[in-house]
């Protein structure tokens, strides 16, 4: 069932609580459902071959890929508590995990797989429960220079792919399967818009594998054999854990890797969010709390079934934004789907015998786009020299380190193995030169008040003397000022409706960049969020406005910008004034 024709791309026509008919609902989900299968069951395919493990375990792992996908996409649409983020947000196996799945099914096999993976979930949950305290560590900068060295990682097992045909096959057979895929997947994706685009992968795998077959490559035993009912239980590996030398060594790779997932879920929560409302809404950081606790909950699952991670698939938003279609209902039908298909061998053994040229070529596509999906993270907040030599030391030492041209010899083994993997190495390269910059960068000054208007003469002194000290001028210092004075009102009105009587405090945190003054108030969740206000007093003119517009009104024209997190229990507002701001 195709997304309706008379619908333009950017036109929402369900928003997440409205509920379209069924039927439309299930087609659509369908749909999507086909779209994310190859990813779930290839990435568990490209993992267990790689670590040259049994047919038997991936029937296994593909099984439980699918259902915990499809329980996993069920919390993050439905919100159970703080599972979940209430939008359409599909649960998918995890590119991010391949090369460090393959390093622990090396070394320990499914036993340390699964503490990794379960280990793991623990720490999304932590972060799910701290974002707030993290929000200066986990910087674009690193972010994106870990997601760029994941695909340096990663190809050399494609590249192995590629090449991995049945002994006695024509010279040409990989080559040419590997061409087929490429050529096609590409000409769409580059050629196509719209919903024909998103269907380039599958129909790039679907030309693989019919010129495979003229090679011989395609082996249908497997499917034929396969029962239509059922549960793969002859590959179960059995629930074990190992916590041994090697557990510890691949370690600080896989909370590496589990950070960037995260870091992907926060961008994809943010997104769907965007794209999900007929009037754009400032970004609600509860629901992206929520999300990334749901990557836990499906990575805890994972670990139990000794099977890949997975991850929000980025795709929801494009399929979100192209449909219109945005209503949880359609999420909970592709997640039940998901499910019934775990327990269907035949359809998932017919995705297993797709040749390694085929996944290989597949898998290059997703793993380029990655690379530039970090890339792009690097230059969202813009890029300076700093930026640049971070960025680009951290890249070429993980690339020196993952292809052995910086040596570890000498070195203790635990070190050794460590600093091999690139995106480790890579990774605590960027971390400790944003750590160096950042303290020996500009000096930031707190204070802790109540957030009540008693508080408004000590707030004000503060930021006088923090003025005075920075040399900011008169002109930034006194709109400074003012604008600390509009954020404390807005957000002493924001906790009105708080049940809670009791006292919340407040924490200001200032600091100075290139003459500009940017304060960060912090204080206990309330309701409602200033972006938002803002965005609707800038749409219309009241003839009398009321004190919280008019409060709103004044700090619009008194910052260069206000930005307005919410979390579970914490409001964040960040207010930077420049030197030369125009009237707004």
């Amino acid at each position: 069932m195709s997304s309706p024709s008379n619908h333009a791309v950017g036109t929402v026509r369900y928003e997440p609580d409205e509920k379209p008919p069924w039927p439309l609902a299930a087609g659509l989900a369908l749909q999507y459902t086909i779209l994310a299968l190859g990813g779930v069951v290839l990435t568990v395919a490209i993992v267990l071959r790689s670590a040259e493990r049994s047919a038997e375990y991936l029937a296994w792992g593909a099984f439980g890929a699918l259902l915990v996908c499809g329980i996993a996409t069920i919390v993050q649409v439905r919100r159970f508590g703080r599972l979940g983020s209430g939008y359409v947000l599909i649960m998918g196996t995890s590119g991010a995990f391949i090369a460090v799945s393959v390093a622990a099914l090396q070394q320990g096999g499914p036993a340390l797989l699964a503490s990794l993976v379960i280990v793991s979930s623990v720490f999304q949950f932590l972060l799910a429960g701290r974002l707030s305290l993290l929000r200066r560590v986990l910087t674009p900068t690193v972010a994106g220079t870990v997601i760029m060295l994941i695909a340096v990682n990663v190809m050399p097992f494609l590249f192995d792919f590629m090449d991995n045909v049945p002994e006695g096959s024509g010279a040409a057979a990989g080559p040419v399967t590997v061409l087929a895929t490429l050529g096609v997947t590409l000409a769409v994706m580059l050629r196509f818009t719209g919903p024909v685009r998103l269907w380039g992968p599958l129909i790039g795998i679907v030309a693989g594998c019919i010129a495979a077959s003229f090679f011989g490559l395609i082996d249908m035993g497997p499917v034929g054999a396969a029962a239509w009912v059922g549960v793969p239980t002859a590959g179960a590996p059995g629930l074990g854990f190992d916590f041994g030398p090697a557990f510890w060594a691949i370690l600080p790779a896989y909370t590496f890797v589990t950070l960037v997932g995260a870091i992907e879920t926060i961008g994809d929560a943010v997104a769907i969010q965007r794209v999900s409302w007929r009037n754009p809404q400032a970004t609600d950081y509860r629901a992206v709390q929520g999300s990334v606790a749901a990557d836990g909950l499906g990575n805890l699952l994972s670990g139990l079934f000794a099977t890949v991670p997975n991850t929000t698939y980025s795709s929801s938003v494009s399929i979100v934004e192209i449909t219109g279609i945005a209503a949880r209902r359609v999420g909970l039908c592709i997640g039940a789907i998901f499910c019934v298909l775990a327990f269907l061998p035949k359809v998932t053994q017919l995705l297993l015998i797709i040749p390694d040229p085929v996944i290989g070529a597949y898998a290059m596509v997703i793993i380029a786009v990655l690379f530039v999906l970090g890339t792009r993270i690097v230059l969202q907040d813009g890029m300076d020299y700093r930026k640049a030599t971070i960025v680009g030391v951290s890249f070429w030492v993980g690339v020196g380190f993952q292809s052995g041209e910086i040596s570890t010899a000498g070195l203790d083994p635990f070190l050794q193995q460590l600093l091999a993997n690139g995106m480790t190495s890579g990774g605590l390269t960027a971390l400790l030169l944003t750590g160096f910059m950042e303290l020996t960068g500009p000096r930031r000054v707190r204070m802790q008040t109540a957030l009540e208007v008693e508080s408004l003469p000590d707030i004000q002194q503060f930021l006088e003397k923090f003025a005075a000290r920075r040399g900011l001028g008169s002109e930034v210092a006194g709109r400074l000022a003012h604008a600390a004075e509009e954020t404390l009102v807005l957000l002493i009105q924001e906790a009105e409706g708080d049940p809670v009587p009791e006292k919340k405090r407040l924490r200001l945190t200032a600091r100075a960049d290139a003459g500009a003054a940017e304060v960060e108030f912090l204080a206990a969740g309330g309701e409602g969020n200033i972006e938002d206000h803002l965005a609707v007093i800038g749409g219309h003119v009241a003839e009398e406005p009321g004190e919280h517009e008019f409060s709103l009104r004044l700090l619009r024209h008194l910052a260069t910008s206000v930005q307005h997190h919410k979390y579970a229990d914490t409001d964040v507002v960040t207010v930077r004034v420049d030197p030369a701001k125009s009237a707004a």
